[in-house]
C-alpha cells in the first residue's frame, strides 16, 4: 500500500523561496507509484496543501491532516524541506514528535542546537572541533568596537546567529563599518556572531544516514566569484562548486573525519551539510546545516550524484530511514 508523504516547504524566514524550490524538486523526484506525495506550504498566515492545479486546502493543525473533497488524508511521513524557521530550528520537529509522525530531518534538540551557530560551535569545541575566533552581541547590547577588533581582528564576518543562505552576513574591513554590519544582521536575528576571517580553501561536506549507516559524501570545494560565499554565489551562479574538491588526500581525510565526528557527536539523523575552511592544514568548522538545499543546483544533491546516488534514491532513502 502506498505511503502518504507530506513534503513541507516555505517557512517563516527569508529562505522561503529557496525552500519552495527544494520542496518542488523533492515532489517531482519521488516515485509516484510508490508514494502519494503532497506539497504542504507552511507560512505564518496559512498551512495549506497545494495540488497540481494550485488549489489550496487548509491543514488541520490538530493532527496535521487535510480534507480534500470530503476525504480526510493523514500522513505516514513528513519530508522536511523547510530551510530556516520553523523547519530547521526545532519547531516542526517537536510538533511532529508530539503527533508521533515520522519526519526526515534530525530531532528537535539537534535542530535547535545546530541552527544556533553560537551554541553549536560552543558545544563542539570540547570535542576538538576547530573554529574561528568569535565574539557575540545581542540586540540592545553596548557595542565595544575596540574589543571586537581585538578579539577577532580585521577583516571579520558579522553574521546573524540564527539564519541561513548567507542572509544577514557582512564581511567587514574597517572598524567604522561594524555598526552598519550589525544593523544588517539584526534584521534577521536578535543575536549576532562576529567571527575572524579564515583565509584558506573552503569546502562543504555532506553527511547522511544512507541504508542504515552514516555516509560521508564526496567533498565540494567552493570558489566564490564574490568576496565570500554569499547569497548570489550560492544561488545565482556566482561561484564554482567543484566536486570532488581539489585537495590532497591528507586534507580530504581530515575533513571527512571531522564532518563524520560532528554528525556523530551531535547525534544527527537524515541530511547534514557542514562547511569548513582550512587554516594551517586543519579544517575549521563554520556551520552545520540540517535541512540543506535540495534543488538540482544545490551542493548536497551534487555530492550524492558524484557518489552514484540519484535524486530519487536520495529522497526515498530519507523517507525509508524516517519510517524505521
Amino acid at each position: 500500500m502506498k505511503k502518504n508523504i507530506a513534503i513541507i516547504m516555505g517557512g517563516y524566514s527569508s529562505e522561503y523561496e529557496i525552500s519552495l524550490k527544494s520542496g518542488q524538486v523533492v515532489y517531482e523526484a519521488l516515485y509516484k507509484k510508490k508514494y502519494n506525495a503532497y506539497r504542504i506550504h507552511i507560512f505564518k498566515d496559512k498551512w495549506v496543501f497545494v495540488n497540481d492545479f494550485n488549489e489550496e486546502f487548509p491543514m488541520d493543525k490538530n493532527d496535521f491532516s487535510v480534507r480534500v473533497n470530503e476525504t480526510k488524508i493523514n500522513f505516514d511521513c513528513v519530508f522536511n524541506a523547510i530551510h530556516g524557521s520553523p523547519g530547521e530550528d526545532g519547531y516542526m520537529q517537536s510538533y511532529f514528535e508530539l503527533l508521533a509522525i515520522p519526519q526526515t530531518s534530525c530531532d528537535m534538540y539537534q535542530a535547535a542546537l545546530t541552527f544556533n551557530k553560537r551554541d553549536c560551535l560552543s558545544t563542539l569545541k570540547p570535542y576538538g572541533i576547530k573554529t574561528a575566533e568569535s565574539y557575540f552581541v545581542n540586540f540592545g547590547d553596548a557595542v565595544d568596537e575596540d574589543a571586537i577588533v581585538k578579539k577577532v581582528g580585521l577583516p571579520c564576518f558579522v553574521k546573524a546567529n540564527r539564519a541561513g543562505s548567507s542572509f544577514g552576513i557582512t564581511k567587514v574591513y574597517k572598524k567604522e563599518d561594524l555598526q552598519n554590519a550589525l544593523d544588517v544582521a539584526f534584521k534577521e536575528d536578535d543575536e549576532v556572531i562576529i567571527e575572524s576571517y579564515l583565509d584558506g580553501i573552503e569546502v562543504s561536506v555532506g553527511v547522511i544516514t544512507y541504508k542504515g549507516a552514516i555516509k560521508v559524501l564526496p567533498i565540494t570545494e567552493i570558489v566564490s566569484n564574490n568576496d565570500f560565499f554569499d547569497y548570489k554565489a550560492k544561488y545565482l551562479g556566482e561561484s564554482q562548486e567543484i566536486t570532488p574538491a581539489r585537495i590532497d588526500d591528507d586534507l580530504a581525510k581530515k575533513v571527512r573525519h571531522t564532518a563524520k565526528k560532528v554528525y556523530e557527536v551531535l547525534k544527527l539523523k537524515g541530511f547534514s551539510r557542514s562547511e569548513y575552511i582550512f587554516k594551517n592544514g586543519e579544517p575549521h568548522l563554520l556551520e552545520v546545516n540540517t535541512v540543506p538545499g535540495l534543488t538540482t543546483a544545490s551542493i548536497l544533491p551534487q555530492q550524492a550524484a558524484n557518489a552514484g546516488i540519484t535524486m530519487t534514491e536520495l529522497f526515498e532513502n530519507a523517507i525509508e530511514e524516517a519510517l524505521k
